[in-house]
């Protein structure tokens, strides 16, 4: 699905799913630098983001793979 990634000023990097209108931050990730791993949404959802090189600027869109459904936690 694609998703967009921005880091607001307060430092906090959220993640917008347009087809489902949904922003929530990010609280935690595999690797320090976000990319190749999994992030974990507060609504629960693990997403697996697609291999970038470190220091990628934000705002971008990218696909990434959707690997649960936040009804698990």
């Amino acid at each position: 699905m694609k998703i967009m990634i921005r880091k607001a000023p307060n430092g906090v990097t959220s993640v917008y799913v347009p087809k489902k209108d949904l922003e929530e931050p990010i609280v935690a990730m595999e690797n320090p630098g976000m990319w190749g791993g999994l992030v974990t949404l507060a609504n629960g959802w693990q997403l697996a983001m697609p291999d970038m090189p470190e220091g990628t600027t934000l705002p971008i869109t990218v696909e990434a793979r959707r690997t649960t459904t936040g009804e698990e936690v």
